[in-house]
């Protein structure tokens, strides 16, 4: 259901998004070429719906998000119907997806606990539940916190990494075994995962929201993150970037990707 993998996906992703949040939408894009999400299928937090009008090629059954900004994931036509509603009370009866997937959302929500027990009520069981969220090196890797550390100034490498968290809503940072417990709490098993987003491509990522003022403006005024896209104007903000989008699978990666299954 996925379109080929290759590094055409980072160019559409740049076409769209601003370079730091392209890149790392480009390496999620490429996993979910050899993961299979059978219908009918529910994306939990579908946001503005960039993602899957880019990463997929046919249309997801239901995207979901409790912020106004589905108007906009309705109109990309990426899902065949976009509900805004809240995750902890899915507006489904039971079993009514074979899958379901949350991309770089989780980790975003309080009420964690309770997403994912709504998630396990409205899949059917053996159904595959995908999803990706930052682990502890997401601000471990951080460049300034390690800068600031190496000068011995600690309290100010964790007052930056504070406040980069704040600065990206993240709520939940946590390794692979307190997931796998959350998951089994709430009805999953975890059959597998894996860590992406090197170091480097992290300190991409942390520089590109510190310096992303630009297009935040350009996003404010025209409702578009890029204003010149294609691959003429995006050549060099390619070339910059695609060593982390080809780099694979790294040692240790600020990012875990999960598959469970519903029991």
């Amino acid at each position: 259901m996925a379109k080929p993998a290759s590094r055409t996906i980072l160019r559409r992703h740049l076409n769209a998004l601003p370079y730091f949040r392209a890149l790392i939408r480009a390496v999620e894009d490429q996993f979910y070429q050899a993961l299979s999400l059978p219908r009918p299928v529910l994306d939990i937090g579908c946001g503005d719906g960039h993602f899957a009008s880019v990463a997929f090629d046919r249309q997801l059954d239901c995207g979901l998000d409790p912020s106004p900004i589905v108007r906009e994931a309705a109109a990309r036509g990426g899902y065949r119907l976009v509900l805004q509603a809240d995750g902890g009370r899915l507006p489904h009866p039971a079993a009514s997806f074979a899958s379901a997937m949350s991309n770089s959302v989780l980790e975003h929500i309080p009420q964690l606990d309770a997403v994912l027990r709504e998630a396990a009520r409205i899949l059917r069981p053996g159904a595959p539940f995908i999803f990706c969220v930052p682990n502890p090196n997401y601000l471990g890797f951080l460049s300034i916190g390690r800068w600031l550390e190496a000068l011995g100034l600690r309290r100010l490498a964790d007052a930056y990494r504070h406040w980069f968290r704040r600065m990206t809503r993240v709520e939940h940072l946590d390794a692979e075994q307190v997931w796998r417990a959350r998951l089994e709490a709430a009805g999953f098993g975890l059959e597998r995962s894996w860590e992406y987003f090197s170091k480097g491509a992290m300190q991409t990522l942390e520089w590109g929201h510190l310096g992303g003022v630009p297009s935040l403006v350009a996003h404010l005024i025209t409702g578009r993150w890029i204003l010149a896209s294609g691959r003429a104007n995006l050549a060099l903000t390619e070339r910059l970037v695609a060593r982390y989008f080809d780099e694979g699978l790294p040692k240790a990666g600020a990012f875990t990707f999960y598959v469970a299954r519903r029991r």
